[in-house]
């Protein structure tokens, strides 16, 4: 049994690959190999970036887990808020004249 998804040949992606999978431009994906946040690796005479089948479905499952966690702590950061201005709003001021 395979590793990498039904009709696909071999065990790397090329960055065009992989930019197509991701819906980004091929110099988008340069950018986060380039970065490190996308490993990569390179291979043959001329050094053609090949990004595995396995570590790129890593990266978008960390991908997930990322944005689970950014909207969890931005869940939690804004639940009371509310509460910080709970003592001030619809209270006026008292002004004398």
């Amino acid at each position: 049994m395979s590793d990498h998804p039904p009709g696909a040949v071999g065990r790397f992606l090329s960055l065009t690959d992989v930019a197509e999978v991701l819906s980004l431009t091929a110099a988008e994906v340069m950018a986060l190999v380039r970065s490190g946040e996308l490993p990569a690796i390179r291979l043959g005479a001329i050094g053609q970036w090949r990004v595995e089948h396995s570590v790129l479905e890593s990266f978008i499952a960390d991908k997930y887990e990322e944005t689970r966690r950014i909207a969890l702590w931005n869940e939690a950061e804004y639940a009371d808020v509310a509460e910080l201005f709970g003592d001030t709003r619809g209270h006026k001021r008292s002004t004398t004249t």
